[in-house]
């Protein structure tokens, strides 16, 4: 029997502080804290980094082609080209707030925006809480 490959992203112990405060970029890095103390707020968790570049909060089973493994129930990614947000994926699509959210795109289980100033603030808070709430009902 073949063995599965290994799920590349996982918890680890690099620091969440110290991944934020090497963000190169000065606006990404002051969105990424924004987001973090947004996040923070809104599920009670404190982050852990997911492989090299995911901040995530809470955690569940994720079952795919790969096998099980843990995943945060939300989370983001200060990319060069975007930030990415983590959120529920069945969820964002159908919420009608995401057409008051501002300029981003939505992906498979992903939001990318540019930058903080591109979304309403409060949307975006009301749609991650929306979002952590349905993963904690699904997941526990």
């Amino acid at each position: 029997m073949a063995k599965k490959a290994q799920i590349k992203t996982q918890k680890t112990k690099v620091s969440v502080a110290e991944f934020i405060a090497g963000v190169e970029d000065e606006q990404k890095r002051a969105d990424a804290k924004a987001i973090d103390k947004m996040l923070r707020e809104i599920t009670g968790e404190k982050p852990a980094m997911w492989g090299p570049s995911i901040i995530g909060y809470g955690k569940y089973k994720n079952s795919n082609t790969l096998g099980e493994a843990d995943w945060p129930k939300i989370g983001f990614s200060p990319r060069k080209g975007n930030t990415v947000l983590y959120m529920m994926p069945d969820f964002l699509a159908s919420d009608p707030l995401m057409k008051k959210l501002g300029k981003c795109k939505l992906g498979k289980s992903c939001l990318y925006i540019n930058k903080l100033a591109d979304v309403d603030p409060k949307v975006l808070r009301e749609l991650a809480a929306r979002s952590w709430e349905a993963m904690t009902q699904k997941y526990g």
